[in-house]
């Protein structure tokens, strides 16, 4: 006994039926989005390969905060190496154990 017509099927199966062609459609849409998308992201990378690569405004900038990027670095390496110095200079005055940047004592070892 297997129904023949739409009118002749239950509720439960026409229910069935239209969850199945409406997630049919959702997925053939969503794909269809996917893929748009990936074309046009495609294209996008293709065309920034193809944009000049340079500015010259923007090159300078760069140039100019490298430059200063490296001027606070031989800063920060001097001002360092002056804390160094004036910690051991202070240790050796003392007479203590020169400490390590965490606070412990530097220990020696003689073999």
């Amino acid at each position: 006994m297997h129904p023949t017509s739409w009118c002749e099927l239950t509720f439960n199966r026409r229910l069935m039926i239209a969850v199945l062609i409406l997630a049919i459609l959702a997925i053939v849409a969503g794909s269809v989005g996917i893929t748009r998308m990936a074309f046009a992201h495609r294209e996008k990378m293709a065309s920034l390969g193809s944009a000049p690569a340079t500015n010259p405004v923007l090159e300078a900038r760069l140039a100019r905060m490298e430059e200063a990027l490296d001027a606070i670095a031989v800063e920060v390496e001097r001002m360092g190496e002056g804390q160094r110095f004036v910690t051991k200079l202070l240790a050796e005055r003392s007479g203590e154990p020169q400490r390590a940047a965490g606070g412990a004592p530097r220990l020696t070892t003689t073999d």
